[in-house]
């Protein structure tokens, strides 16, 4: 885990853990709220993409309803909604879209695109495209960090002082000149993947962890800290793969997109 302070914004007497991308991994999902409790915090905020994947897609579901947290919509919940609108998906999104309720496609649809509370902006992707990363760019089939001035212009309107953002799966807390704060918990339920936009790239955590961030005010400003979370990936791994997932089998039980 890694911890950072500094930056400027209003003050919220509560720590916050910030979740992203669980893609219906119920069992990091799990792991990390209980993580957080263990520490004492009773608030969360949701970054998006937050069902697709070939778990049990109603259990998640459930589990997210029921915690009614404050939560953005991620490219992948977007996806979700047009799927059951009839437009051509993936296997993965077909999947997940076969196993919920309507109640849960109505959720999906309704969240919002970006969200704001007390000094703090979150979304999924950029605030302008929830498909694009707002930290990392591909270069040579990796993720390589964006330079500062480039996130500058990709937050747009955007100017509260803490930012939260997902999507590219990769913790980071990033500190513009201006003082703003950019936080990137990492994705909770799944750490490695491959992807062909906007070209071909992996994404590899390199542990099964599930991930969350922590954000918090203290004498000091801004307290942030970046947290791995171990859990029974192999028990989500074994459900993928009987879901007839290899890859993301792959994905969750190693944190690589291939065991080298």
């Amino acid at each position: 885990m890694g911890t950072t302070r500094g930056g400027r914004g209003e003050r919220d007497p509560e720590p916050i853990a910030i979740l992203s991308d669980i893609h219906g991994n119920w069992r990091a999902l799990d792991a990390v709220l209980a993580d957080a409790g263990r520490r004492g915090i009773r608030r969360q905020v949701n970054l998006g993409d937050c069902l697709y994947g070939p778990f049990d897609p109603r259990r998640a579901a459930d589990r997210l309803l029921e915690l009614d947290l404050p939560t953005v919509s991620g490219n992948e919940d977007r996806i979700l909604t047009e799927g059951e609108a009839g437009e051509p998906v993936s296997r993965t999104a077909r999947f997940t879209i076969d196993g919920l309720s309507r109640r849960h496609l109505d959720w999906v649809a309704a969240l919002p695109r970006i969200a704001r509370q007390n000094g703090v902006a979150f979304f999924h992707g950029t605030p302008a495209d929830d498909s694009m990363y707002l930290l990392t760019r591909p270069e040579d089939g990796r993720l390589a960090p964006r330079p500062a001035g480039d996130v500058a212009r990709r937050l747009g309107e955007v100017r509260e002082p803490v930012v939260l953002c997902g999507h590219d799966h990769t913790p980071a807390i990033v500190r513009l000149d201006d003082g703003r704060t950019i936080v990137n918990p990492g994705s909770v339920g799944c750490p490695a993947y491959e992807d062909g936009a906007p070209e071909a790239h992996v994404v590899e955590a390199g542990s099964p962890d599930a991930r969350y961030a922590v954000v918090a005010w203290d004498g000091d400003g801004l307290r942030v800290e970046l947290v791995s979370v171990p859990y029974d990936a192999d028990a989500a791994a074994d459900e993928a793969a009987r879901n007839g997932f290899p890859d993301w089998a792959c994905w969750v039980r190693t944190g690589r997109v291939a065991v080298r």
